[in-house]
């Protein structure tokens, strides 16, 4: 999907680029399928913000999306092609003969009419979900389950994809869009191609007022705080000891570049290669 940018009449217009909707299904979503989001405003049950910048935002709606494809052997049409304003992804909504719907992601080359299932016998067509056993090595794929039957967790943004590189016994290889080689379950399911929309990293809101409109409040440098708020705050201006020019740390005084990942992680028996590993050469 194509930006649109606009003419330089106003200082927000001048490096605005905003999607191009026009290949969007200009409908109302399925009302069968939406429930209302609740506001948090960053804060849990007591009333503490334990996620900042998180408040006000346009009302919305979640569309509940079929991650798990539980209809299985039955084709279903592509009746829409709409916007989510939960992801980057667009989402397509599907129809069964027997007059169930069901919202998918929609990967690059998902037009309105076409037909997709998902089981062992489906083909590895695009928008048709199969078990990794099942799909042609070298194959782009999405919405990837890493235990069988929990529902696709892998790759599910704007533009991204999965890389089925091998297979060994009960295990296949996949190339994250990390980078990361990981062992999954050939059980496990995925759907085949590429997530559309890859031009959403490129989006420019133009003003601080969009950004608001997504329930995203401003940030604060911590260098600009006060040392009681901030452990890099503090100094009369930019100071070169206690204001904010030391080892950048985080509110909570975590090191920036801070490894938070456990040492001996249960699942690292299924990491071939990290994401980070050195390249030969």
């Amino acid at each position: 999907m194509a930006l649109k940018t606009f003419n330089p009449i106003t200082p927000s217009n001048r490096y605005k680029e905003w999607p191009d909707y026009s290949s969007l299904t200009k409908k109302k979503p399925e009302k069968s399928l939406l429930f209302t989001k609740k506001k948090t405003g960053g804060r849990n049950n007591t009333g503490v913000i334990t996620c900042r910048h998180i408040g006000g935002g346009h009302k919305q709606k979640i569309r509940m999306v079929d991650f798990k494809r539980l209809k299985r052997d039955e084709a279903a049409k592509v009746v829409s092609v709409e916007y989510d304003p939960n992801r980057s992804a667009r989402i397509a909504l599907l129809e069964y003969k027997d007059g169930t719907k069901a919202y998918i992601i929609a990967p690059v080359g998902l037009e309105v009419g076409a037909t997709v299932s998902a089981g062992e016998k489906a083909a590895p067509a695009v928008g048709n979900a199969l078990p990794l056993s099942s799909i042609p090595l070298g194959t782009a794929i999405h919405c990837v389950e890493l235990k069988p039957g929990q529902g696709g967790r892998v790759a599910r943004a704007a533009g991204q994809s999965a890389m089925l590189n091998n297979r060994e016994g009960d295990y296949a290889l996949l190339k994250m869009p990390s980078g990361e080689i990981r062992r999954v379950h050939i059980k496990c399911y995925a759907t085949v191609g590429v997530i559309g929309n890859s031009e959403h990293m490129n989006v420019v809101s133009g003003k601080a007022g969009r950004t608001r409109w997504k329930g995203i409040r401003p940030t604060v440098r911590g260098m600009t705080m006060n040392p009681v708020d901030h452990p890099n705050g503090g100094g009369e201006g930019r100071s070169k000891s206690g204001g904010g020019r030391q080892h950048l740390l985080s509110p909570w005084g975590h090191a920036k570049g801070q490894k938070t990942r456990k040492k001996h992680h249960k699942t690292d028996r299924f990491i071939v290669q990290r994401r980070n590993a050195k390249k030969n050469g």
